[in-house]
């Protein structure tokens, strides 16, 4: 984890049913990095997602590109 501290939040679209991840968006400019973890579970790990790959993520979510059977 980055020396920074991270602002976690939890999207406004969650609907807050318990099965949410939490990101911290303060870290995009100065580390390059989008923190991901479990809000189920905030002292558990944390994943380090380079921009990129949370922007492609977060656009094939929107897209519907996957499943949720």
């Amino acid at each position: 984890m980055t020396t920074a501290s991270p602002r976690w939040f939890t999207s406004s679209y969650s609907g807050n049913g318990g099965q949410c991840i939490e990101v911290a968006a303060n870290l995009i400019t100065s580390h390059g990095l989008v923190p991901v973890r479990d809000s189920k579970n905030p002292n558990g790990p944390v994943m380090e997602v380079p921009v990129p790959a949370f922007v492609s993520f977060v656009e094939g979510v929107k897209a519907g590109d996957f499943s949720t059977v």
